[in-house]
């Protein structure tokens, strides 16, 4: 793996200067000329004394005067004088534009004014003088660099400590404006000389002004005032700017007040995308620390959740005292899927463990409701009703095989098993978490959909009524049950997996999924056995639960079992353990891969290791930097698998975050050309890399010919890509880009991973481009690029009801009517269309796109994995890992709910989500809105307010569920009588 290092090329913030003839600097020396005043050289009163107005010549002769004052000997003088030309200076006023009259007038004599400056011995006279000199520096800022923060930093030292020096801001906002930029300058260069530990060379050097006073921590208190001056003028970007270049964001928190804390945190929480690692952090706890100082409680648990530490996020749970906004941390907790032990004051050690079962019981029964989404089935069902979809859809509603444009007379040669098995899935996507479609759940006994499937289609057939029932435990556990005690082993796996399935993202005292499948664990039957694994893994998922190792661990250990067994246990508990960086999951699974290799153990060659290695890497979703000993540990395994791993886990370490090196890294593991043949194919991928060649000659020394390379790595390297991206809009836009290239130029492998990156990066969120693009994929030559890219138009538009994506996928049934692996992954394609009937989707971000839900990463990924080999795995026999995407399904709406959660209809303005971080004033956050009544659902990209003023919002964000309290102050508008 690449190491960031080699990346980290420093690069100047500006060009550097074209080297001047010597004549010509002097020339400009002896004007002193300046960009903005080429036109003022009055040395003496010269020609242009006529184009002044007699205000402007009374205004430069005073001037004059008192300069001359200044050169005089009297020093009684001086005061008086340099008090004048401060007051005229401070009173001048200007259009922006222009520059003022007394700077303009003073420009000519700067030099001989810092002449003089040199020859007066230190007093506070001279503090004034220099602080005067220092608003004159100005005028000079590109012949004499930071001269204004000199003259400014020399003023402060003249002065007696008991009279400080006036704000800064008293001469005005392009003064502070200007020191500010000087600030980041001069700290800058004193970086660099403590890293070089030499000064700095070039033009900088030269100047003999340049090695300015003060310390470090002067120019700190300096840009503190500056920034005081910033924020209360309405410049907070600017001052968060100045403090991140100082590099002491965390003080903002003490300078912020009521007025200005909302518009810098926003900014500061915009920033963190396009930020290097340690600060993205550092900004987000900053913003984190403001929003509790000012008891914006939901915002910084927000921010909690999103830094993923569960001190703060139990802090910020525990801090409100009123019951509805703790009711409404909850609902946010339980939609992040956040473990419900880490609200939990963490166990002393004195006490032993079953005190602490006794104390963990303190959450009142109303929160913990909120907390498990006990009532997400309920309310579901309701807001389907509101809208008007509760009744199931059959098949032919969603294929609409009518508008297909089969040739007539042309008989497809469909294999009827694979229709049912199709139909399995659309009818479980399409009808989810409704509980009423027609063929599983409301079917007669003997008449179940399950007895139209074939063996291993039975499991999935079976497994689907987990699918309709979601979320709805005490339901859903009954018709599930009778299915479990069938003779037939491929019905009772699917209704282990069923099991597992419905109980996704909620949690239930009865904790059924553990008891009911626990035992199966240890089945002698392969399916039963995988079925349970999994079943606990996705019912489990993102719970950090201890108690359910001893039943998975053990079988990633053991070397008697199956890779498939070991490997799926290793992906339930990369489920279970989601980012949570667990020890002992990571110590066995690395064990094991290192064992295997050792033993040169032909099962880490098998299909099923990436799941294995997925298992791993899922451990250390979105961690960042912890991942590195892991990953350093994988290089020690000498076996293929090993660039695959490191690769996973490192883009899992930094999912959604938007890393340009680690996606840099990633693009560069594409760039190999893996050539099995004995001729060498031409590199024509570097064409697309913007400078990074130089490491590929490092790679292309160890490409002796082996048997046969594997090439696993670059199909993780392409969704890695993807994944990294995901979190933020430019990143996922350039990465497209990439996409195109890597489709013209790639090999096979890396081709047929593409179209699955695509999927990832705007998963729910079908935009024009992208439909056409995987349109073009669809029709691809290579059959397996061709199927992924259907695949991937079901993940883009997954429960949008997309008609435009509807259309191209009835398009695609006709084209592909004789492809049996193609027809099917249409059908699939058009229930993920449609999944919830337009009501769930897939995206793994909420809270207006801020936060990433980890579990739901965890399924796609899982998904996407089974499909970079989608031969062995979903058209073979392994169909029911689509089902992986349960963790990632979740509505799309905005339910509205009074004090004691029932619901509340009011009205909502939506439409789409605009950035306004920045503007000024109070823009619209949405622009072409719609009004509606709650519940109401939201796409992707869309964001509510409320209507009128008449309740108040306990959530920042208006998504999912959200508890609002009458305004004490609103008085209905008074209608006028016709």
């Amino acid at each position: 793996m690449t190491k960031p290092q080699e990346f980290t090329i420093q690069v100047q913030s500006e060009d550097p200067k074209k080297k001047e003839k010597p004549e010509q600097k002097e020339n400009e020396k002896a004007e002193g000329s300046s960009k903005l005043l080429k036109d003022v050289k009055t040395d003496g009163k010269g020609d242009d004394s006529e184009d002044l107005s007699e205000e402007d010549l009374q205004l430069r002769n005073e001037l004059e005067m008192l300069v001359e004052r200044l050169k005089e000997s009297n020093t009684e003088l001086y005061r008086p004088a340099l008090e004048t030309l401060r007051t005229l200076i401070r009173t001048s006023t200007s259009s922006m534009t222009s520059v003022p009259k007394p700077l303009k007038f003073l420009r000519p004599h700067y030099p001989d004014l810092q002449a003089l400056y040199e020859t007066w011995p230190g007093s506070e006279d001279k503090s004034l003088f220099a602080d005067i000199l220092s608003v004159l520096a100005m005028t000079y800022s590109d012949t004499q660099p930071r001269g204004t923060l000199r003259y400014r930093l020399l003023s402060a030292s003249l002065r007696p400590k008991d009279s400080p020096l006036a704000d800064p801001g008293t001469w005005g906002h392009e003064y502070v404006r200007h020191l500010a930029a000087e600030l980041g300058e001069e700290f800058t260069i004193r970086e660099q000389e403590t890293v070089l530990a030499s000064p700095v060379t070039g033009d900088a050097a030269d100047d003999k002004n340049t090695k300015l006073p003060g310390t470090v921590d002067d120019l700190r208190s300096l840009a503190k005032d500056c920034a005081v001056f910033l924020l209360s003028h309405n410049a907070e970007p600017d001052a968060v700017d100045l403090l991140e270049e100082l590099e002491i964001v965390d003080e903002i928190a003490s300078l912020v007040d009521e007025n200005t804390y909302g518009r810098v945190c926003q900014y500061m929480i915009r920033c963190v995308n396009l930020l290097p690692p340690p600060d993205d952090i550092s900004f987000l706890r900053t913003a984190h620390t403001i929003y509790v100082q000012h008891h914006k409680f939901p915002e910084a648990l927000a921010l909690a959740i999103k830094l993923g530490d569960p001190d703060l996020i139990r802090e910020d749970f525990n801090a409100p005292g009123n019951p509805l906004m703790k009711r409404q941390l909850a609902f946010l907790l339980a939609r992040a899927q956040i473990p419900l032990e880490w609200l939990n004051p963490a166990p002393s050690e004195d006490t032993d463990a079953d005190a602490d079962v006794e104390d963990q019981e303190e959450l009142p029964e109303d929160l913990l409701e909120c907390l498990s989404n006990n009532r997400l089935s309920t309310h579901f069902r309701e807001f389907g009703k509101e809208l008007g979809v509760l009744e199931a859809k059959s098949l032919e509603d969603v294929y609409k095989s009518h508008l297909e444009n089969t040739r007539p007379g042309a008989s497809a040669n469909v294999d009827s098993a694979r229709g049912n098995l199709a139909g399995t899935f659309v009818n479980a996507f399409v009808n989810a978490g409704f509980g009423n479609d027609k063929l599983m759940v409301e079917a007669d006994e003997g008449n179940s959909w399950i007895y139209k499937n074939k063996d291993h289609g039975m499991m999935s057939a079976a497994a689907s009524l987990g699918l309709s029932l979601l979320w709805d435990t005490d339901v859903g556990l009954s018709h599930v049950d009778k299915y479990t005690y069938s003779a037939e082993e491929h019905i009772k796996a699917g209704a282990l997996f069923a099991t597992g399935i419905l109980n996704s993202g909620v949690r239930t005292e009865a904790d059924a999924a553990l008891a009911l499948l626990g035992e199966y664990t240890e089945n002698k039957s392969v399916s039963l056995k995988t079925s349970a694994i999994m079943g606990l893994g996705l019912a489990y998922a993102g719970s950090h639960r201890e108690d359910l190792l001893p039943f998975l661990l053990p079988h990633v250990a053991d070397d008697s079992v199956s890779m498939e067994i070991a490997s799926l246990a290793a992906l339930a508990l990369g489920f279970i353990f989601v980012g949570s960086e667990n020890g002992e999951v990571t110590g066995t699974i690395l064990q094991t891969l290192m064992e295997k290799a050792e033993r040169t153990d032909k099962s880490l060659d098998e299909k099923w290791a990436k799941f294995m290695v997925l298992g791993l890497g899922l451990l250390y979703l979105g961690l960042q930097d912890a991942s590195d000993a892991t990953i350093e540990t994988l290089k020690a395994i000498d076996h293929p698998i090993s660039k695959t791993a490191q690769i996973v886990v490192e883009a899992c370490s930094f999912a959604g975050t938007g890393n340009v090196l680690k996606v840099q890294a990633m693009l560069h593991h594409c760039d190999e050309h893996i050539d099995n043949s004995s001729k060498d194919k031409p590199k024509e991928k570097d064409e697309k890399k913007e400078g990074n060649k130089d490491k590929e000659e490092a790679k292309d020394e160890n490409k002796e010919e082996e048997t046969k390379k594997d090439d696993t790595f670059q199909a993780f390297a392409v969704l890695a890509v993807a994944l990294i991206a995901m979190g933020e809009d430019i990143g996922a836009e350039m990465s497209l880009r990439q996409f195109n290239h890597l489709m013209h130029y790639g090999e096979p492998i890396i081709r047929k991973c593409v179209p699955l990156a695509i999927g990832l990066v705007s998963t729910s969120n079908p935009q024009l481009p992208i439909l056409d693009t995987l349109s073009k994929y669809s029709h691809d030559n290579d059959l397996q690029v061709a199927l992924n890219a259907i695949f991937a138009m079901g993940l883009v538009g997954a429960g949008t009801n997309n008609a435009r994506l509807a259309q191209m996928l009835r398009q695609l049934a006709g084209y592909y009517y004789k492809e049996p692996d193609c027809l099917f992954m249409v059908r699939i394609a058009q229930g993920l269309v449609h999944m919830g009937k337009g009501t769930i989707g897939l995206n793994p971000f909420f809270s207006d796109r801020n936060i990433m839900s980890r579990p739901a990463v965890a399924g796609l990924l899982a998904t996407l994995t089974a499909f970079t080999d989608a031969k062995s795995f979903v058209l073979d026999k392994y169909h029911w890992m689509l089902y992986f995407l349960v963790t990632a399904m979740y509505p799309r709406f905005l339910i509205t709910l009074d004090e004691d959660l029932n619901n509340i209809p009011v009205t909502v303005r939506v439409g789409q989500a605009v950035d306004v971080v920045g503007q000024a004033g109070k823009p619209r956050t949405i622009s072409g809105f719609q009004t509606h009544q709650t519940p109401v659902r939201l796409g992707t990209t869309e964001r509510s307010e409320l209507a009128t003023e008449e309740f108040i919002p306990f959530a920042h964000v208006l998504e999912g569920f959200v508890i609002l309290q009458k305004n004490p102050g609103w008085e209905k508008e008074d209608k006028m009588e016709l």
